[in-house]
């Protein structure tokens, strides 16, 4: 019997042992769970009449984020993206610079670095965390870059490097202390994409606050919900007053005038999300203890197994394992599929890791580290189900 055959059996049994047999039409990878608290506050909300984005909840919401993350300002968006967007752009990257971003992520982490005109670099992943390897991207700067008047540059094109944005896979911490060194080591900025993991520290300190600035969000597939949205959060006063500033069109307080005095971006998160948000993050304790539940139970299916391994929180940190991963002992593109397509079928909606973003074609161009772990871990992963209800 075919390997893939043989893996594809013992990833069904792990799957219907953990989830049960599949009663609807599918089972979805991660679904909100919305209950009646949520239901109340959307309520106040639309009776309040303050629905856009100038609104009480707006306010709680990102007190609300402060007190979890332990940053001293947060200003919610309309979504990551726009969050990583403006962070980058606050930290001084300009048109022409190169951003680097790892391989293995979603693609709004290069778009983002797009939306300001400038050029992602793409870094290797880890096998032990899936995140930028701070070592491997220690010795890619050194053999490629030079300083010049206070810049670093690519000695390949001749840009400017402006910033690096690690991204905590899954959920799951990468090794940030180790890169907030290659960062200082090479004088770059960290805009920390935390968009999957919010309740997830390395150490005792939450992900996405070791940088100049982290973004978080919150979209419908995400451990908490807005609908639509994101944030963006630092320590640094006088960077999130200019966050804010360029996240509300750049507007000078005013009674009445219209005063703008720069080129800006309507990027709040209305009022109505926001609701939504703070009856989400009332419950956070309750999903990541289900969403733990959850993990652990997987773990402990997949214990005996001799073709696919759990992937766990790395050494030192605590995931909120948004997405539960397992990965092939032995990397395989074909089994991989096999895998997704059998477990589809029994209405599991599985999927793979993100297809490496330099291999899209508007980034197929882009400066690039050699890739060789990120390429296996994209013919090694796979996402199941992963909703917090499932853990309760």
């Amino acid at each position: 019997m075919a390997t893939y055959d043989l893996a594809t059996q013992e990833f069904l049994k792990v799957l219907t042992s953990v989830l049960g047999p599949v009663k609807s039409s599918a089972l979805a990878l991660h679904e909100p769970n919305i209950g009646e608290h949520e239901h109340q506050l959307v309520a106040q909300c639309l009776s309040s009449g303050w629905v856009s984005s100038v609104g009480a909840f707006i306010t709680q919401f990102e007190n609300q984020l402060s007190k979890i993350t332990g940053a001293a300002h947060v200003v919610a968006t309309v979504n990551g993206t726009t969050a990583l967007h403006l962070g980058l752009y606050a930290v001084g990257v300009k048109p022409g610079n190169e951003v680097i971003v790892p391989t293995l992520s979603f693609v709004a982490t290069a778009n983002s670095v797009a939306h300001c005109g400038a050029i992602p670099h793409f870094a290797d992943s880890s096998s032990e965390t899936l995140g930028m390897d701070p070592i491997a991207l220690r010795k890619h700067l050194a053999s490629t870059t030079t300083k010049r008047g206070g810049d670093l540059i690519n000695t390949k094109t001749g840009n400017r490097i402006g910033a690096i944005v690690p991204m905590h896979a899954f959920g799951h911490p990468m090794q940030i202390d180790e890169l907030d060194l290659v960062a200082k080591e090479f004088g770059l900025p960290i805009v920390e994409d935390a968009a999957e993991s919010l309740g997830s520290y390395f150490g005792k300190k939450h992900t996405g606050t070791f940088g100049r600035c982290g973004v978080l969000s919150f979209n419908g597939n995400k451990t908490i919900t807005t609908g639509g949205g994101g944030a963006i959060f630092t320590d640094d006063e006088v960077l999130a007053t200019k966050i804010r500033h360029l996240a509300t069109t750049a507007k000078i307080a005013h009674e009445w005038e219209f005063i703008h005095d720069a080129t800006a971006w309507n990027y709040r998160m209305p009022n109505l999300n926001a609701a939504l948000g703070c009856a989400q993050l009332d419950r956070l304790d309750e999903f990541l203890k289900n969403k733990r539940n959850l993990a652990k139970k997987y773990q402990t299916a997949l214990v005996d197994a001799q073709f696919l391994k759990f992937v766990s929180e790395p050494t030192g940190t605590t995931s909120n394992y948004w997405l539960n991963t397992f990965q092939l002992v032995q990397p395989d593109l074909q089994t991989r599929n096999e895998l997704l397509a059998a477990a589809r079928t029994q209405g599991y909606l599985c999927r793979p890791a993100w297809n490496l973003l330099h291999k899209l074609p508007m980034y197929q161009n882009s400066p690039r580290a050699e890739l060789p772990v990120a390429q296996m871990l994209e013919n090694s992963l796979i996402n199941v189900p992963s909703s917090a209800n499932l853990g309760s």
